[in-house]
This record gives C-alpha cells, sequence and structure tokens, in this order.
C-alpha cells in the first residue's frame, strides 16, 4: 500500500511510523491501539498524508483534545506562518524558557556589510546569532546553500563587539533554526564546521519536536479549542506559547473569548503542558 506525500510522492505505508506519531500524542500504549484501530480501515492504496493525518487527528481528537493538540506540533508550527515572523517569536520564546533574554528582529554591522539577525540571545557568557528559516510546506527540506550562507554571514558578524541587554559582547555561536528538515549535505556540512543545526527532525534527540515534547513550549496553535481568528489574536497579543496562555489566561477576555469555551481552552492548555509522556 502506498501513501502520496504533500510533494506528490508515493512512499509504501509505514505502519510502524503512524503508531509512533500516534504515541507521541500521550495517549496510552491502549489508546494508540484503539486509535490506529479505528482508521486502519480507512487506509487506502494512494491515501494523501494529509488525508492520514485528518483521520488520525480526529480520533485522537476524540479521546482527548490535548491528545490531538500534541499530534498536531507539526502543522501548528507552519500555522506561525506564513512569513514566519510568529516563528522567530517562538524561537526566541523557546530559547527564553531556558534562561535566555532574546529578542528578535535586530540589524547588526558585520565587517563587509549589515545583517538582520532573526533572533538575538544571551545567557552568561553565551551569545547566539540566529538564523530562522520558516516553510509552509510539510515536507520542505532545506539544501545546503542555506548553511553555507550563514556561515559566511557568522563569520562577517565575529570578533565585533555588539551592545545587547546592557552588555558589551561579541557573538559566542550562531544557530540555524528551521521548521523544515534538513538535507544529507546541510547535516554533513554542518557537522564538519561544528555548527549548531536544529530542524524538525534534528539532532535526534533534541530537535524541534524532542525539545518541544520535553519542554513543552508548545506554540498556541496547536489547541484544538481554538479557531483560527482565536489563534491570531493570541499572537498578535504576544501569547505565544501555551505556557503564556496558562500564566495569564486573561488574555482570554482581551480576545473576547466566551466563558464556557474559555474553560475549554484552558482545559485543553493545562492537559498539554502537565500530562507526562508516559504509556500503560
Amino acid at each position: 500500500m502506498l501513501v502520496k506525500k504533500y510533494s506528490g510522492e508515493l512512499v509504501p505505508f509505514d505502519e510502524s511510523a503512524l503508531r509512533r506519531s500516534l504515541t507521541r500524542s500521550g495517549a496510552s500504549d491502549k489508546e494508540v491501539e484503539m486509535v490506529y484501530n479505528s482508521i486502519k480501515d480507512a487506509v487506502y492504496d494512494g491515501i494523501t498524508t494529509r488525508e492520514l493525518y485528518e483521520l488520525a487527528f480526529a480520533a485522537l481528537k476524540s479521546k482527548k483534545n490535548s491528545y490531538a493538540a500534541r499530534y498536531s506540533l507539526k502543522k501548528a508550527l507552519r500555522e506561525l506562518g506564513p512569513e514566519g515572523f510568529y516563528f522567530e517569536k517562538w524561537v526566541a520564546r523557546m530559547f527564553q524558557e531556558d534562561g535566555f533574554e532574546a529578542i528578535t528582529g535586530q540589524t547588526v554591522q558585520g565587517h563587509a556589510v549589515s545583517h538582520e539577525i532573526d533572533v538575538v540571545a544571551l545567557k552568561d557568557d553565551t551569545f547566539l546569532a540566529m538564523e530562522c528559516k520558516f516553510r509552509n510546506d510539510a515536507d520542505a527540506k532545506i539544501s545546503v546553500t542555506t548553511p553555507m550562507y550563514f556561515k559566511s554571514r557568522f563569520e562577517d558578524i565575529s570578533g565585533i563587539d555588539y551592545s545587547f541587554f546592557n552588555q558589551k559582547k561579541q557573538f559566542t555561536a550562531g544557530w540555524l533554526v528551521t521548521n523544515a528538515y534538513l538535507t544529507s549535505d546541510s547535516i554533513d556540512f554542518g557537522r564538519y564546521y561544528k555548527m549548531n543545526l536544529l530542524s524538525w527532525d534534528y539532532p535526534r534527540g533534541s530537535s524541534i519536536k524532542a525539545r518541544v515534547d520535553n519542554n513543552g513550549e508548545y506554540p498556541v496553535t496547536c489547541l484544538t479549542t481554538l479557531t483560527q481568528q482565536d489563534k491570531a489574536m493570541l499572537l498578535k497579543n504576544q501569547c505565544i506559547l501555551v505556557k503564556d496562555l496558562i500564566r495569564d489566561p486573561k488574555v482570554l477576555d482581551r480576545i473576547q473569548v466566551a466563558g464556557n469555551k474559555k474553560d475549554s481552552i484552558l482545559q485543553e492548555a493545562n492537559e498539554l503542558i502537565n500530562s507526562p509522556l508516559n504509556h500503560e
């Protein structure tokens, strides 16, 4: 049985990969088996990855909203578009949660030319310049030309004192962050030059999906109880993380969410953040 990817490429249906993705939703092993059994009969030769995702999403949501929210992380990151402005904000918030001071959209003068740095972050003696590459295509890959280009940009701003966060410091490292995948050449190039690359599934064990699941930095766009308009309004109000919503639930009043719906949103948010990823 074949599955059609977003790119149109046909690949064999991978039962184990589907089960693993269902497991990452936070559902118990028993619930994963029930969900898998409920959708397997609807899988047909040539089914698209979008249809497969929607089947799994609906089945998980029937169990618990927070399962579907966690399962939708990849799609939720794409909803930080269309230009990726809020993806940069989300990356900054992710590093802030790790103890960094971080700001977005800064322009600095290099040795040769000026550069716009998507995220500037500081923690103790670690001073980071980050390039964020946002992609709307679910199967998008970042080619080797991107880390090559970023390497040359970082070299141009290295060894210069910059004033940020009331300190004068030189950048100690650069990060290339993307919600997409990296080609094997990109990874090889990054490894050789000891670059900090962070993508949807790389590095293994500390990729974006691993970091979010381990640390709970889910974007508000994950929440299934929010409409697209709700999500847009929350982002506009600088409510980027689900954690931000939990810490300041009054933001829902500012975007005029009704009482019953507000309770449902906060219940899903708390379940998503506070439910451990353990299985029976």
